[in-house]
C-alpha cells in the first residue's frame, strides 16, 4: 500500500501461494492454496479523471488501467471496454412518499438483462486477448443470471469453451431458457442439487491436479469478474454528483458487494453499504457476531441470491478488518412476503417496476431509513430486468412487464442441456470431454 505508483500484484486470501500478475490471476481464477485472489495494494482513484468522464467507457478505462496495465496493453484495454460496455447505465431517481432521494442504478441493459453482463463481457474479451492461441475451458456455477451472461459473453471465441452448471428447478423459467439456448462453444448442465453444490464442484475442479492447467472460473471467485464490477459503483457517483452516498446492493455470493468495497477502498465516497439479503441471511448473522452462520441455501423468489455459503466473504475479510467491516456494512434480511410487498409499494408510490432482487434492496433501504433516521441520498443497485421474472411481478402488481425483444427471442431459439449429478466424478467426465474437444 505504501507505493501507490506500483501496479498491484494479486495474492491469495489464505497466504499460501505466490503473488501473481493480473493475467495469471485471470487465467486461473482460484489460487493454488484454494484461496481467492485479492490485490496486494489498492490503486487510488484519481478523482479529477473519473469525475470528469463524459462516457462510461472513458471512465472505465481511467479506473481500470492502473489495475492491469502491464497485463493488457492500453490500446487493447480501451478497445475492449468500448466494445463490451456499449449499453446504457441509467440512474433513476424515484419520487413519491418515502422514496425521496432514493435512486435506482439500472444495471440490466446489457445483452442478457443482468448486471453480470459487465464483468463477464470484459472478462471474456481480456481473457481471449491474453490467451492468444492457447485453449481454455471456462467453468461456471450459476444461481440465475451469471450463467447466461457468461454463456453470451464467452460464446463463439476460438480459444474458449464454457461448461455451465445450474441447480435444476431452482432458477426462473426465463433464466433457464437464457442458460440453455444453443451457443457455439457452450454446454449447459442442470445439476440435481443446489447452487452451493454447483459452487463446491467448481472449486474442487479448479484444484484438481489433472484438470486445473486447462481450466478457469468465471464466477465472482475470479478477480477478473470483480474488477469490471467496480465501474458502475463509480458511475453512479459520477451520474448523481454524490459526495457521500449510501449504497444498497442485493446480495448472494457477495461478489457485487466486494466490488463496491474495492471501489470505496480506492477512494469512492461511500458513507455506508447495505447488504440486502433474502432468507439466505448468513452474512447478516455473521455481522451480528454468530460464529457459524452459514448453512444450505433456501429457495426464495429472489433466486439469484439463494446462496447459503457465500465464497466472497473470504475476500471481504481479507480486505476489511472486522471492526471497520461492521461499522461500514449493515445487512438486512427480507422475506418473500416483504419482497412482494416491496414491489407493490414502490410501484404504487412511484410507478417504478422492480424485479424481486431489486425489491429486496428497496425494502432494505426502507427498513434502514426507518430504524436510523438517515434519509440522505441512497442508491439501490437494480440487478436484473423485471421481465426476467414475469410470474413474480404479475403476482405483485397485477401485470407482467413487457419483455425486450432480445429476451423474447430466446423462446424462438433451439436449446441444448444435459443433466448432471453432484459428484466430482460426474463433473470430471464432462471436463475431460471438453478438453478432448479442444485437442
Amino acid at each position: 500500500m505504501e507505493d501507490s505508483a506500483r501496479m498491484p500484484c494479486y495474492e491469495s486470501t489464505r497466504g499460501g501461494a505466490p503473488r501473481v500478475d493480473f493475467a495469471s490471476a485471470l487465467c486461473t481464477g482460484l489460487a493454488p492454496d484454494g484461496g481467492l485472489y485479492v490485490p496486494d495494494q489498492i490503486p487510488l482513484l484519481g478523482e479529477s479523471a473519473w469525475r470528469a468522464a463524459n462516457s462510461f467507457s472513458k471512465m472505465a478505462f481511467e479506473v481500470l488501467a492502473p489495475w492491469l496495465e502491464k497485463s493488457v496493453p492500453a490500446g487493447a484495454l480501451r478497445a475492449a471496454l468500448t466494445d463490451t460496455l456499449n449499453f446504457p447505465v441509467p440512474l433513476i431517481q424515484l419520487e413519491g412518499g418515502e422514496w425521496e432521494k432514493v435512486h435506482v442504478l439500472e444495471l440490466f441493459h446489457g445483452p442478457t438483462l443482468s448486471f453480470k453482463d459487465f464483468g463477464t463481457r470484459v472478462m471474456a474479451r481480456l481473457l481471449s486477448e491474453i490467451l492468444g492461441g492457447e485453449q481454455l475451458t471456462i467453468l461456471v456455477a450459476t444461481s440465475g443470471d451469471t450463467g447466461s451472461a457468461v454463456a453470451d459473453g464467452f460464446a463463439d471465441r476460438h480459444n474458449l469453451r464454457v461448461v455451465l452448471l445450474y441447480p435444476y428447478g431452482q432458477v426462473s423459467p426465463t433464466q433457464e431458457r437464457q442458460l440453455i439456448v444453443q451457443r457455439p462453444g457452450v454446454q449447459a448442465y442442470a445439476v440435481r442439487g443446489t447452487f452451493d453444490d454447483c459452487q463446491r464442484m467448481v472449486k474442487r475442479a479448479l484444484r484438481a491436479e489433472d484438470l486445473k492447467k486447462r481450466l478457469a472460473a468465471a464466477n465472482s471467485i475470479n478477480v477478473g469478474r470483480l474488477l469490471p464490477q467496480m465501474l458502475y459503483w463509480i458511475w453512479a457517483v459520477v451520474s448523481g454528483g454524490f459526495r457521500n452516498a449510501l449504497f444498497c446492493v442485493p446480495s448472494g455470493n457477495l461478489g457485487n458487494l466486494t466490488a463496491g468495497l474495492l471501489a470505496a477502498l480506492a477512494g469512492l465516497p461511500v458513507r455506508r453499504f447495505i447488504a440486502a439479503h433474502n432468507a439466505n441471511d448468513g452474512f447478516s448473522r455473521f455481522l451480528a457476531g454468530e460464529q457459524s452462520p452459514f448453512s444450505d441455501s433456501v429457495r426464495t423468489v429472489s433466486n439469484a441470491m439463494d446462496v447459503g455459503r457465500p465464497s466472497n466473504l473470504e475476500r471481504i475479510r481479507a480486505l476489511v478488518d472486522p471492526a471497520r467491516m461492521r461499522e461500514w456494512i449493515v445487512a438486512r434480511s427480507v422475506s418473500d412476503d416483504a419482497t412482494y410487498a416491496s414491489m407493490r409499494r414502490v410501484y404504487e408510490a412511484s410507478g417504478y417496476v422492480a424485479d424481486p432482487h431489486t425489491a429486496v434492496g428497496l425494502e432494505a433501504v426502507r427498513q434502514y431509513r426507518r430504524t436510523t433516521g438517515d434519509t440522505g441520498c441512497a442508491v439501490v443497485l437494480a440487478t436484473a430486468h423485471p421481465a426476467k421474472f414475469p410470474e413474480v411481478v404479475r403476482r405483485s402488481i397485477g401485470f407482467a412487464p413487457e419483455a425486450p425483444r432480445r429476451l423474447a427471442t430466446v423462446w424462438e431459439r433451439p436449446t441444448r442441456s444435459s443433466f448432471l449429478g453432484t459428484s466430482d466424478r460426474d463433473l470430471q467426465a464432462v471436463l475431460q470431454a471438453a478438453r478432448h474437444v479442444h485437442a
